[in-house]
């Protein structure tokens, strides 16, 4: 018989969609949380890449839900955000990205145009 492999854990979940987000793209970390198939976990997000040191992790690209950058304003953490956003051409004033509309919403796919 063949081993089976585990499922992927939660974390593990969390950081292949925080990977799958595209340069210059951003979303929230509850959209992450949906995305990794754990909806109301955006804490969970948080706290992952929070703990993470991995330097190719595109953890720059998550924000809150309304575009606010986590991170308290003027921090080395806050300039390193708005840098690395700026760097793939996110536009970010004071500290806030204009976020996209959640497309895995009810809404959004009842009233998306067509």
């Amino acid at each position: 018989m063949l081993p089976t492999a585990s499922p992927p854990t939660s974390e593990q979940r969390i950081l292949a969609a925080v990977r799958a987000l595209p340069y210059g793209q951003v979303a929230g970390y509850g959209a992450i949380a949906r995305r990794a198939g754990l909806p109301g976990r955006a804490r969970m997000v948080a706290r992952i890449l929070g703990h993470n040191n991995d330097p190719d992790l595109p953890w720059h690209r998550v924000l809150r839900s309304d575009g606010r950058i986590a991170f308290p304003a003027g921090s080395s953490g806050w300039e390193e955000q708005i840098r690395r956003l700026h760097a793939e051409g996110v536009q970010v004033n004071n500290g806030k990205v204009c976020m996209p509309l959640a497309e895995d919403t009810l809404d959004a796919a009842f009233w998306a145009p067509r």
